[in-house]
């Protein structure tokens, strides 16, 4: 089976990000991968929240790059906080699964953080009335994040948590691409007053959802434009720091075999330093500058994206806050949405770096205590389950 067709591709998230005529439905053969943390709760309040990010992380390059052995060029695939969902391909379930599997042992062996993870056939939602489109967000020089509109994500997240059948069973195997994994970076204050995490959801289903959560971005832009309300802002909020913390450092070692995790920390600790010295001396080495990548950096931040609903982390004035609220709660009065909220003081931020020569590298932001997470429980503590 030959690679499957590119994707399509959204450059203007506050214009195209809703807008199912940027998206791909998918069809036969195509499946939904999904990976989640378990118990969220008691890691988060025993400090272990960066861990739960750095492991969702891990979901994002694991299945990123079994995906482009089975020929995606460009994966679809979603960094959450606490998990990850991807577009699986005709023919790549197999592989997926396996990949997914080595993911779940390692998570739990290594990392001591307990995972699930499955995979649901788009045929499977589509019998049950759900569709899923698909879209890359293009941040520059051929890097992407995936977006999904439609009902079906959220019901084969739920399916796959729900359902032990549907699981993955965790066991030893290779995980191309965890190495490209690090967080080396401090969590960054809030610039503008607080990070807001918003999780939105149509109640509709089909095109009547899309037309709501399509009103809804441009209420939210009008409040504040949303690519003004970047928690990293355009680079400058990032001041490299060194040392990484020692759990930072700890994640990134157990990404490599025992046997290369002395000098994989020996690594991470010398680019880090590196980094540090050149941006406090404003300088270059070669093609490097550590300005540039932090522009760079901040442009290729996840901070904006789809998930079947609408995602946001915001850095916000307070007043900005009230009003967004103020306007899911009318929705919310009128039957339209279902939302979940949580405020942070800082944005963290996981990063999936490839060949940096090459300039391929994106950025997984969160707020500060899983926020992701944490508005996904309010959204189900207040309205239930989907589907």
């Amino acid at each position: 089976m030959g690679a499957p067709a590119p994707l399509p591709v959204i450059r203007d998230f506050a214009a195209e990000a809703t807008d199912p005529g940027h998206y791909a439905e998918l069809g036969p053969g195509w499946s939904i991968a999904s990976a989640d943390v378990i118990g969220s709760t008691g890691l988060a309040t025993t400090g272990r929240d960066r861990d739960v990010n750095f492991v969702a992380g891990a979901a994002v390059a694991v299945l990123s790059e079994v995906l482009r052995t089975l020929g995606m060029e460009d994966p679809c695939v979603q960094f959450g906080g606490d998990g990850a969902i991807a577009a699986v391909p005709p023919g790549g379930r197999a592989d997926v699964e396996a990949a997914l599997s080595a993911l779940v042992h390692w998570s739990t062996v290594e990392m001591g953080v307990p995972m699930l993870a499955g995979v649901v056939g788009v045929d499977e939602l589509n019998a049950s009335g759900l569709d899923v489109r698909v879209a890359l967000q293009d941040v520059g020089n051929g890097n992407s994040f995936g977006l999904f509109l439609g009902s079906g994500v959220a019901v084969a997240e739920r399916w796959i948590k729900e359902q032990p059948a549907r699981q993955v069973t965790p066991r030893p195997g290779p995980l191309p691409g965890l190495e490209t994994l690090s967080c080396r970076w401090h969590p960054v204050p809030a610039s503008r007053g607080t990070i807001l995490c918003v999780i939105v959801d149509p109640v509709a289903r089909g095109t009547a959802g899309v037309a709501t959560l399509m009103g809804l971005q441009a209420e939210i832009e009008a409040v504040v434009p949303t690519m003004d309300a970047a928690p990293l802002g355009r680079g400058e909020r990032l001041a490299p720091r060194w040392p990484p913390s020692l759990r930072s450092l700890r994640a990134e070692a157990r990404t490599v075999p025992k046997g290369r995790r002395v000098w994989k920390l020996l690594s991470a600790l010398g680019k880090s330093l590196a980094l540090v010295t050149l941006d406090t001396l404003g300088s270059r080495l070669g093609t490097f500058d550590p300005s540039v990548y932090r522009r760079v950096l901040a442009e290729r931040s996840d901070y904006r994206k789809a998930a079947g609903g609408t995602r946001f982390v915001l850095d916000v004035t307070e007043a900005e806050a009230t009003a967004i609220e103020a306007l899911l709660e009318r929705r919310v009065a009128e039957g339209a949405i279902r939302y979940g909220m949580a405020r942070a003081d800082a944005t963290t931020i996981t990063c999936l770096v490839g060949d940096l020569a090459a300039d391929r590298h994106v950025h997984f932001v969160d707020g500060a205590g899983i926020g992701l997470w944490r508005a996904s429980v309010m959204l189900k503590e207040r309205f239930g389950k989907v589907g």
